[in-house]
């Protein structure tokens, strides 16, 4: 890529990620005044709850943000043993001629991880490792970026047994006595996925192979591209290197870390797998051979499990990779303070769906969009639908607060107008996974778009046409559904 850093298209300075986040946090403010002027449902935002709003977004994203901070510190530990860089550039040796091979195959295996468990925030690193590799083997890091966000976006469009969507919302739909069919759900899940992550991949390679072949068509800044060399330059440098072995060791032990936390976040229990919760027992899982780090099986783990492994994998690695103990420490944490401004996007993001849960605002845009589908046929309420889950969801997105929220609403309504609860479900599904592909108060995208120095204002100048499309195509295909089943 040093060939379009030192003759871009053009320079231009794009919006900072907080000033963005902020702009939305006023914006949110702002309409809330407005609906409070007309319904006594939502309550213009204070002063007090407009300033907190931040505090209390990191508050409830404490689990994610400190998760970021320790990845970043286990990170840097790695990086410094050198292993990461020349094993990046081992792999671009081995597979030279063939690097486009490895867009379909890691966005396949993360479009895989997005339909079974929701894998969403746990993409974080994988913007730097991916972002590594792809630098090292002549892509952009735009090309790495969206291998991770539509890799794995697109396998949350196409959620089959995702607990964290499907799963809760056909839970609320049984807590109100409505059934749904599995098989209708897995099939319509699967039949997103296909698509979601087929058309990912053709995009994605059609840009890499149009960079790849002229470095200058890429759509990234002077600024950016030079940000990016700065970054990810590491494995070229090293090209010539090969691994000794404390690095193979490191290597093999970062990979660990990584399946390991695939591995955890699976829920094998929904699957009818408890080769993970051997020992323990209804009452007490700690018991379990699997509990032994954490005090939580394998299948079970959440943020603060994972941020305990990635902390004890940290001092392991740096052990084997003959650091002393306050080479340790102190590699630690110049790795967590450098990641911390990535900590700290997540937690704006989240005071934008703090703020509109404080005055009320989501759940009035819900009920009142509900009333407004109350008496409409079948494709008209399917777009509809459709149309209210994107916009909610810029609102709330977490996926299994979504479907807390909406569905015990959503869901009955569909069924008192004769309708598929079932494609309701994927309607909710498929539009909340497609806002969270753009949408600025979604902080691990803002986060991953920073971690690839690439600036909000060109993602959305790449990525708008095809997400469109997609967005199109799915409304299509739903509401073919709704009318059909």
């Amino acid at each position: 890529m040093s060939e379009a850093i030192d003759k871009p298209k053009k320079k231009k300075k794009g919006l900072n990620s907080y000033l963005i986040l902020v702009a939305c946090l006023i914006g949110v403010a702002i309409i809330t005044w407005i609906v409070a002027a007309f319904s006594a449902d939502v309550t213009g935002a204070t002063v007090a709850q407009f300033l907190s709003s931040p505090v209390q977004g990191f508050t409830s994203a404490m689990p994610v943000c400190f998760f970021v901070i320790v990845l970043g510190g286990f990170l840097e530990i790695v990086s410094t043993t050198g292993a990461l860089d020349t094993g990046i550039a081992a792999l671009t040796r081995a597979m030279k001629g063939r690097e486009l091979m490895l867009i379909p195959i890691l966005m396949t295996l993360l479009g895989i991880c997005g339909s079974t468990y929701g894998m969403c925030e746990e993409t974080v690193p994988f913007y730097f490792i991916i972002g590594s590799a792809m630098y090292a083997a002549g892509f952009d890091t735009l090309t790495s970026a969206m291998m991770v966000l539509l890799g794995a976006g697109a396998g949350c469009i196409g959620s089959t047994v995702n607990p964290f969507s499907v799963g809760v919302a056909k839970a609320a739909l049984a807590d109100l006595g409505y059934t749904v069919n599995e098989g209708l759900l897995l099939g319509l899940g699967f039949a997103l996925l296909v698509i979601a992550e087929g058309s990912a991949i053709a995009f994605v390679m059609h840009y890499a192979k149009r960079v790849r072949n002229n470095p200058k068509a890429s759509l990234l800044s002077l600024s950016e591209r030079k940000a990016a060399a700065e970054e990810f330059s590491g494995a070229k440098d090293d090209e010539e290197k090969v691994l000794t072995g404390r690095q193979r060791g490191v290597l093999v032990l970062f990979a660990i870390s990584f399946i390991v936390m695939i591995v955890s976040f699976v829920p094998w229990d929904s699957f009818g797998i408890d080769l993970f919760t051997i020992g323990g027992t209804d009452k007490d899982m700690s018991t379990a051979w699997s509990s032994l780090l954490t005090g939580v099986p394998l299948g079970q783990w959440y943020f603060n499990e994972c941020t305990t492994w990635f902390l004890l994998m940290g001092v392991i690695i740096g052990i084997v990779a003959g650091f002393s103990g306050d080479k340790i420490v102190k590699t630690f944490l110049k790795g967590a303070a450098g990641i911390l401004d990535i900590a700290l996007v997540i937690a704006l993001a989240r005071a934008i769906s703090v703020l509109m849960a404080a005055t009320g605002l989501d759940v009035w845009l819900l009920n009142s969009a509900a009333s407004l589908l109350a008496n409409v046929p079948a494709p008209i309420f399917a777009i509809g639908s459709m149309v209210v889950y994107l916009l909610l969801s810029f609102a709330i997105p977490s996926s299994s607060g979504m479907a807390t929220v909406s569905m015990p609403i959503m869901g009955p309504l569909a069924i008192q107008l004769g309708l598929s609860p079932e494609v309701m479900v994927m309607i909710y599904v498929a539009a909340h996974g497609l806002i969270l592909l753009f949408t600025p108060t979604f902080g691990v995208l803002i986060a991953g778009l920073q971690i690839s120095k690439i600036d909000y204002s060109t993602f959305l100048k790449f990525i708008t046409k095809y997400l469109l499309g997609l967005g199109v195509v799915m409304m299509v295909l739903l509401t073919v559904a709704m009318t059909v089943l």
